[in-house]
C-alpha cells in the first residue's frame, strides 16, 4: 500500500514538475514529461507502473484516455468547426483512408512487417490524439484555423484509428471461421452507430436534467465524471474500442447545447484533465520496456522517416487539395502529427491478440508504436514553433492589453501604449463610446464581452492582460471574475478601491481582479483626475535613472500605473503587486498636470 501512494505522489510530482518547466522554459510540455517518465522508470526504477497497479494499469489508462477526450469533446463547437473550410470533414472522410493506405505501404515494405499487421498497424497511425496534440497548441502561437484544424482532427480521429485498428483485427479473427471483410464492417457499423448513440443519449439526459435544477450543484462534476465513464464502459461491453467514439460524441453534443451548467464545472475538467495528461504520461514512457527498444532494426529508421516525411505530407495535401485553406496553413497541418497514449495503448493490446492469431510481427507493434511516439513527439514538440514562424502562420507576434470600457483614461493608456508598439484593443458594447478609439486607429471590439459570442469573434491568445476600466466597479470585477480562468488570475486588473473583508458593502477579494494603483483609485477618482486634467507620462529606466530616481521625480500626488519590460512583458503596479523595475523597462506614470503640481508643491 505505501509503494502504490509513494508511486502515485512520484507520478503527479514528475508530471505536474514537467508541466511546470514547460511553462517556464517555453519548452514543449509533452517531451519533458516523456523524459521524466523514462528518467523515473526504465533509468532510475523509482516507478514501475506494471508493477505497482498490475492489471489495473490498462483499464486505468483507458479511462484516463476516455475523460481526456471527452474533454477534448467538450471543446468542440461547431461554430470553431465552421472556420476550418471544411478542412477537418476532409481529413477525416479522405485523410483517415489515404493515411491508412499510405501508412500499410510504408509499414510491408519499409517496416518490413506481413500485410495483415501492416494493415492494422497502419489503421492506428491514424490517430494523433488530444493527448499530445493539445498541451503542443496550448505552447505554440499558432494561427486560430491551423489550431482549430489540428484540435478537430486529433480528437475526432481519435476513435476513428481505434476502430480502423479493431476492423482489421475482427476479419483476421474472423476469417478463419468463414467471416467475409463486409461481415465484419456491417457489424463494427452497427456498434458504431450504438456507440454513437449512448452517447448522444447521455448528453441529451445531462443536457435535461442539469438546467431544470435535478442535480444540485455540488454533484455535477461528479455525476458528469461518472457518466462519462459509465458511457465509456458501457460501449465497450458491446463492442471493444467503441467507447473512445461514444464519449467523443457526448463531448461535443453537451459543447453545442449551449447550457450554463457547463460553464461552471470548465475550470474543475480542465483541471482534471492536466491532472490525467501528466499522470497519463509518465505511466507511458515509466513503462518503457528497454530491452522490448532492442528489437529496435535500422529499417525502422527509415519507416519513420517515411511516416514524417511522406505518408503525413501526402494524406494532408491529398486531402485538403482544392480546399480554400492557404498553403501554409496545410503545410503546418502536414508537418504536425504527434502519437501519444492511444496509440501506444492500442498497439499493446492488437500485440497480444496477434500473438494469439499466430502473427510473430505482433511483438514488433510495441516497440514500433514507441518508436512513432517517441520520434513524433521530439520532432513535432521541438519544431512547431519554428515551423509556424517560418510559414507565417502565428498568431499575434505579441501579447498585449486588452481594456474593458472605452472613457478617455483607457483611450489615455491605449494610445500612450501604442507610442512604445505594446498591442492594446479596447472593448465596449458601445459603438459611439468607441467611436474615439477609431478615429486614433486604436483597435476595437465591439460587443458585449460577457457575450458567449465574444469566443469566436476575439482570440483572446493575443492578450497577455487584461485591464476592466468601466464606470461600473462591480461590472469590472464581473469581468475579471470571467476571465481570470482563461488569461490568469494574476493578469486581471480592475479600477476599484482594494476590497475590506470587514466592510459588508465590498465585493470579496475572491470575485475581483487585481487593483489599478498601488492606492486603489476607484472609478470616481478616475473620472475626478480626468476633468482636472492628469495624464500619462514615460519613463525609461536605465543604469544612471533608476527607479528610486524615477520614484523621486515622481510628483507626490502621481501614480505609478504600468510597468512595460523591455521584453514586451506588462505588469501593473497594484496593492498586490509592485513589479521591480531593471534597466531597459518603461514606467508608465498617471500624474497630474503642471499647475496642480506645483500647487501641491507650494502647500
Amino acid at each position: 500500500m505505501q509503494q502504490l501512494a509513494l508511486s502515485i505522489a512520484l507520478i503527479g510530482i514528475l508530471g505536474i514538475g514537467a508541466q511546470w518547466i514547460a511553462w517556464r522554459t517555453g519548452w514543449p510540455a509533452i517531451a519533458l514529461m516523456l523524459a521524466a517518465g523514462v528518467i523515473g522508470g526504465p533509468v532510475l526504477h523509482i516507478i514501475n507502473p506494471e508493477h505497482v497497479f498490475g492489471e489495473l494499469l490498462e483499464p486505468m489508462v483507458s479511462i484516463a484516455v476516455a475523460l481526456i477526450l471527452f474533454e477534448g469533446g467538450l471543446s468542440l463547437n461547431f461554430r470553431e468547426l465552421r472556420k476550418t473550410d471544411g478542412a477537418v470533414i476532409r481529413l477525416v472522410l479522405l485523410g483517415a483512408p489515404i493515411g491508412w493506405v499510405l501508412g500499410a505501404i510504408a509499414c510491408y515494405y519499409v517496416a518490413g512487417l506481413v500485410w495483415p499487421v501492416a494493415i492494422l498497424f497502419a489503421g492506428i497511425l491514424v490517430v494523433t490524439g488530444p493527448t499530445v496534440v493539445l498541451p503542443l497548441l496550448r505552447q505554440s502561437n499558432v494561427a486560430a484555423r491551423p489550431r482549430a484544424i489540428l484540435k478537430w482532427e486529433a480528437i475526432v480521429n481519435d476513435p476513428v484509428g481505434a476502430l480502423l485498428g479493431v476492423v482489421t483485427y475482427e476479419y483476421l479473427r474472423r476469417a478463419g471461421e468463414g467471416g467475409t471483410l463486409a461481415s465484419v464492417i456491417l457489424s463494427l457499423l452497427g456498434a458504431a452507430v450504438i456507440a454513437g448513440l449512448i452517447g448522444w443519449l447521455a448528453a441529451r439526459a445531462i443536457g435535461w436534467a442539469f438546467p431544470r435544477g435535478h442535480v444540485p450543484e455540488y454533484l455535477k462534476a461528479p455525476i458528469l465524471l461518472v457518466a462519462v465513464i459509465g458511457v465509456f464502459v458501457g460501449s465497450n461491453m458491446i463492442q471493444q474500442e467503441t467507447g473512445l467514439l461514444a464519449v467523443t460524441v457526448m463531448g461535443v453534443a453537451l459543447a453545442n447545447m449551449r447550457f450554463d451548467s457547463l460553464r461552471d464545472i470548465q475550470p474543475f475538467k480542465e483541471n482534471v484533465t492536466v491532472l490525467l495528461i501528466s499522470g497519463v504520461f509518465v505511466i507511458l514512457s515509466a513503462s518503457l520496456n528497454l530491452e522490448v527498444l532492442r528489437q529496435f532494426e535500422w529499417r525502422f529508421i527509415g519507416f519513420l522517416l517515411a511516416l514524417l516525411f511522406l505518408v503525413r505530407p501526402a494524406t494532408v495535401l491529398l486531402s485538403l487539395a482544392f480546399s480554400p485553406v492557404p498553403w501554409n496553413e496545410r503545410l503546418l497541418v502536414a508537418w504536425i502529427a504527434p502519437r501519444g497514449i492511444v496509440a501506444v495503448a492500442i498497439s499493446g493490446l492488437f500485440a497480444l491478440r496477434l500473438d494469439r492469431l499466430g502473427y510473430g510481427d505482433g511483438s514488433i507493434l510495441v516497440t514500433l508504436s514507441f518508436a512513432v511516439v517517441i520520434a513524433t513527439i521530439l520532432f513535432h514538440g521541438f519544431s512547431i514553433k519554428a515551423v509556424a514562424r517560418l510559414l507565417k502562420v502565428t498568431g499575434a507576434s505579441e501579447q498585449g492589453l486588452l481594456i474593458v470600457g472605452a472613457t478617455p483614461f483607457s483611450l489615455g493608456l491605449a494610445d500612450q501604449l501604442r507610442q512604445i508598439d505594446i498591442p492594446v484593443t479596447i472593448a465596449d458594447n458601445s459603438w459611439q463610446r468607441l467611436a474615439p478609439a477609431r478615429q486614433k486607429g486604436i483597435p476595437t471590439y465591439h460587443g458585449e464581452i460577457l457575450s458567449e459570442a465574444t469566443e469566436e469573434r476575439l482570440d483572446l491568445a493575443q492578450f497577455q492582460v487584461l485591464a476592466a476600466a468601466t464606470g461600473n466597479e462591480a461590472y469590472n470585477a464581473l469581468v475579471c471574475n470571467e476571465f481570470a480562468p482563461e488569461i490568469g488570475r494574476d493578469n486581471v486588473y480592475q479600477l476599484g478601491d482594494a476590497s475590506d473583508d470587514d466592510d459588508p458593502r465590498t465585493l470579496p477579494e475572491s470575485l475581483r481582479g487585481r487593483t489599478l494603483f498601488t492606492s486603489g483609485h476607484g472609478v470616481e477618482d478616475i473620472v475626478e483626475r480626468e476633468e482636472q486634467g492628469w495624464t500619462f507620462r514615460k519613463t525609461k529606466i536605465s543604469e544612471q535613472f533608476d527607479y528610486e530616481a524615477a520614484r523621486a521625480a515622481l510628483p507626490p500626488e502621481g501614480d505609478m500605473l504600468l510597468l512595460v519590460r523591455r521584453t514586451g512583458a506588462l505588469r501593473f503596479f497594484s496593492h498586490a503587486s509592485r513589479p521591480t523595475p531593471q534597466p531597459g523597462d518603461t514606467i508608465l506614470s498617471y500624474v497630474p498636470p503642471a499647475p496642480i503640481r506645483s500647487k501641491g508643491k507650494e502647500e
